[in-house]
């Protein structure tokens, strides 16, 4: 895949959201910025332990966001950075927003399985199965460096650790 500057720009930015939510209190590393039109409209870290929240990951509180910011639930011709592939939920999410591409950066073969659902599900089937070839989804911009935020594939991590299992 060939990157442009402007790519690799706004993923240096959901990075830099990403490592301000592995630093902060009840936030997680994961980072998504919102952007049409060469703006931010929407930008987050996963705050899910901050509002008790399950729903509150990174692009889902970007999207709220950046509808608040528009007043729209549209986000026609948005595209959504983000330093992990999104899980079912977001990918949902931003179909029915009508974001028109979506880029991240570590895919779910880059870390543990523990971040992604189970029983072989991917971002891509949710995709193909919408109704929408108006959505693009591209993976791996900078992906070593989204994945070095995370527990890495063969990691032995302990079950009681472990979330989404």
């Amino acid at each position: 895949m060939a990157w442009t500057d402007e790519d690799e720009a706004w993923m240096r930015r959901a990075l830099e959201l990403a490592r301000r939510g592995e630093a902060g209190d009840g936030t997680n590393p994961i980072g998504c910025v919102i952007v049409r039109d060469g703006a931010v409209i929407g930008e987050g870290c996963n705050e899910v332990d901050v509002h008790h929240d399950p729903t509150a990951h990174a692009e889902i509180v970007a999207m709220r966001r950046a509808g608040a910011h528009l007043a729209c639930d549209e986000l026609r011709g948005a595209v959504l950075y983000t330093t992990l592939q999104p899980c079912g939920m977001c990918t949902m999410a931003s179909i029915w927003a009508k974001i028109g591409r979506i880029v991240f950066g570590a895919g779910r073969d880059d870390v543990h399985k523990m971040y992604f659902e189970d029983r072989h599900l991917d971002t891509v089937d949710f995709i193909r199965d919408s109704f929408r070839d108006d959505l693009a989804l591209e993976g791996g911009l900078m992906a070593r460096e989204c994945a070095a935020l995370y527990v890495g594939p063969d990691e032995d991590v302990p079950k009681e650790e472990q979330f989404n299992v």
